[in-house]
C-alpha cells in the first residue's frame, strides 16, 4: 500500500531558472517519509519507526521541471527491499496529476545511545510490510 502526502512548495525552493531547484525535492521526500513514520494518525509508541533512523544513500531522478504554486506536490511513498537492518522507500512526486520526480532512499535503524546500526524489530516490521508496495 503507498502513503500519500501533500506537500506545499516554497517561494524560496525556486532557483535562478523560475523552477523548483533540484535540492528540494529530497526534503519534500523526507516530508513524506517522516509523515508515514512519524506522524502517521495511526502510530502509536510500538509501531512506526520511532526509535531512530539514518540516511544510507539516496537516488533521484527528474522527469520534468516543476514551478512554484501555491497547490502542493502529491507524494507517494512505499517500502521495498526490507532486510534485517535497513530497507527502501520509494518515492513519486506528482504536480497537478503528472509524474515529475522519483527517488528511493535506504534507511537505517540506529540505537543513538550506543552510536550504531540496530536490527529492525518484529514492530517494525509489521508495521513497513504495511506499506509494502505490491509486486
Amino acid at each position: 500500500m503507498r502513503h500519500t502526502v501533500h506537500v506545499p512548495m516554497r517561494w524560496s525552493d525556486m532557483d535562478a531558472y523560475q523552477h523548483i531547484n533540484n535540492v528540494a525535492f529530497l526534503g519534500y521526500f523526507e516530508m513524506a517519509r517522516v509523515n508515514l513514520f512519524f506522524e502517521h494518525p495511526t502510530h502509536d509508541e510500538k509501531t512506526g519507526m520511532r526509535r531512530g533512523l539514518v540516511v544510507h544513500s539516496h537516488e533521484i531522478a527528474y522527469k520534468r521541471s516543476v514551478v512554484y504554486d501555491a497547490d502542493p506536490l502529491e507524494i507517494q511513498v512505499w517500502v521495498d527491499t526490507i532486510r534485517a537492518a535497513s530497507f527502501r522507500c520509494h518515492y513519486e512526486l506528482f504536480d497537478h496529476g503528472r509524474l515529475a520526480v522519483t527517488g528511493s532512499t535506504v534507511l537505517v535503524p540506529f540505537d543513538f545511545a550506543l552510536e550504531r546500526p540496530r536490527r529492525i524489530t518484529p514492530e517494525e516490521k509489521a508495521f513497513l510490510l504495511r506499506y509494502a508496495d505490491e509486486p
